[in-house]
């Protein structure tokens, strides 16, 4: 079994590991800003820039348990390594591709590599790490993916300004490169020291399963919940995944070890980061339409003024790590939710009227408060976890983790779109689908009614949000036990031994 190193280069490889999530993190956002110069410049449909996006996310979402359970058994630095070069590689591929076709399989090939890159990243922490150390590499690579969210549309659209549209993807290959270079020098290796065989059919399950719900959800605000595909998808990918959980739980050696769920820590800590996940999409879905549509911004600027969010998240991640030290696990995770709450709270409250620097300070107490929850519900995740499977066993906290976003945004903006049509009363069909269009037509009055109804519709967004973050600080404050902070994860899976 790997030992956990005393090394101080551990710190430097850190450094590795938060580049290589930064890398995913900001290629997430940095698409956004770019789709309408690349409906110019590829003679894209609306069909086609959806599929360059989701093209990433249904990849990314399918191989997120496969991956976890494949550096497990065939080394985690190596599988890193090799997610950074498909990274580095797709993104090649993209700068160079002169048709929508060709950037939607390039975007495929990254979302494979996004999939190495974020269960890999973390489940090698427990590895390099100490437990009295684990809380604070965690906040370090929990900042680095806040970061990277505010990083794409600022980069992005300072890219899109002076150079072509390709640039968005070329800033994806240094980055990559240079996590990989340091990942290759200071990063050790682990896996499993009895590693399994390779589970192919729950490998194929799982991921159909994951592919087909998540499509569903993808497809469900544009064509309805009740729409025939959209059931289908979402119905079948359910009955795919309750076969993929039967056969797991009498399997001799099932990819991820369902009997995790019987921990109490590991259950509500995987919880509690869903739900945050949930509420922080959402605000994440909302936000940048309303800063842009309602108060006129272009995309770098979105980007400038998400990062009071950020801020807040850098600030609380840490902070989090320490109290969680000081006190009990439960604590912080719950106040964080409570703050990010009233956050959210606040931000409901914005109007027409309200300037910049309201919407700046309710951003920044949702930002603080999600970053107070996030580094100890992730440190109770990977204490329980045994190092043999710690790469299955961030996985499935991270695939119900990018699940529950992709709820929030579905489910939200489902909410935001009746919402905005309802408020908006009589208009122009065009109009009532978006407020954009509505603000470009060119009529004062309609712009100022449809900029009323998208506020009046981000209030109920933000509301939902608060609400889901309240019910997960009572779950975390009545669910979630609290051990010593050292406590080991061969501890902790000898007691999963005792109770399975």
């Amino acid at each position: 079994m790997a030992t956990i190193t005393s090394n101080p280069r551990r710190w430097w490889a850190l450094v590795a590991i938060v580049l290589s999530i930064l890398t995913v993190g900001f290629d997430t956002t940095i698409l956004n800003v770019a789709l309408p110069t690349l409906a110019t410049a590829l003679d894209a449909g609306n069909d086609q820039l959806q599929w360059i996006v989701d093209a990433y996310v249904l990849v990314f979402a399918g191989l997120l348990l496969p991956m976890g359970a494949l550096g497990d058994r065939y080394g985690r630095k190596r599988l890193l390594m090799i997610g950074l070069l498909l990274f580095a590689g797709a993104s090649l591929i993209a700068v160079f591709a002169d048709n929508a076709g060709q950037v939607i399989g390039a975007r495929a090939l990254m979302g494979v590599g996004g999939a190495i890159l974020t269960p890999i990243t973390l489940a090698i922490l427990p590895v390099m790490f100490e437990p009295h150390e684990r809380g604070k590499a965690i906040a370090a690579t929990t900042m680095g993916m806040g970061l990277g969210l505010p990083l794409g549309p600022i980069i992005g659209g300072y890219l899109l300004e002076h150079f072509w549209w390709g640039s968005i993807f070329v800033i994806n290959i240094p980055v990559a490169l240079v996590a990989l270079v340091a990942v290759a020098f200071l990063v050790p290796e682990s896996k499993a020291a009895t590693p399994k065989r390779v589970d192919l059919l729950g490998a194929v399950l799982s991921t159909a399963g994951l592919v087909s719900v998540v499509y569903g959800v993808i497809e469900a605000p544009g064509r309805g919940w009740t729409d025939g595909l959209v059931l289908t998808a979402i119905v079948a990918g359910v009955a795919l995944l309750l076969v993929f959980v039967m056969i797991e739980r009498r399997a001799a050696e099932p990819m991820i070890d369902l009997r995790l769920f019987r921990r109490a820590r590991f259950a509500w800590g995987t919880a509690a980061g869903t739900l945050a996940s949930f509420a922080l999409f959402g605000v994440l879905f909302i936000l940048p339409q309303f800063l842009q549509a309602v108060l006129g911004h272009d995309a770098f600027g979105v980007g400038l003024r998400l990062l009071p969010l950020i801020g807040g998240l850098i600030v609380g991640a840490p902070l989090g790590e320490r109290v969680g030290h000081l006190t009990v696990t439960r604590f912080p995770v719950a106040l964080g939710l409570l703050i990010g709450a009233t956050g959210m709270l606040l931000g409901a409250g914005t109007d027409l009227g309200s300037g910049y620097g309201y919407v700046a300070t309710w951003l920044a107490v949702t930002g603080f408060g999600i970053g107070l929850a996030l580094t100890p519900a992730m440190d109770a995740v990977l204490g329980e976890l045994p190092r043999d499977e710690a790469g299955s066993g961030t996985a499935i906290t991270m695939t119900l983790r990018q699940i529950g976003g992709a709820l929030g945004v579905a489910l939200l903006g489902s909410l935001s779109a009746g919402v905005y049509r309802d408020h908006l009363g009589a208009a122009p069909a065009a109009a009532r689908d978006s407020v954009s269009v509505a603000v470009a037509l060119g009529d004062q009055a309609l712009a100022l009614a449809a900029r009323g109804a998208f506020v009046d519709a981000m209030g109920a967004v933000l509301m939902v949000c608060a609400g889901i973050a309240v019910v997960g600080a009572i779950l975390v404050a009545v669910f979630l036990p609290s051990v010593r902070p050292a406590q080991s994860a061969e501890e902790s899976v000898d007691e999963l031994a005792r109770v399975a």
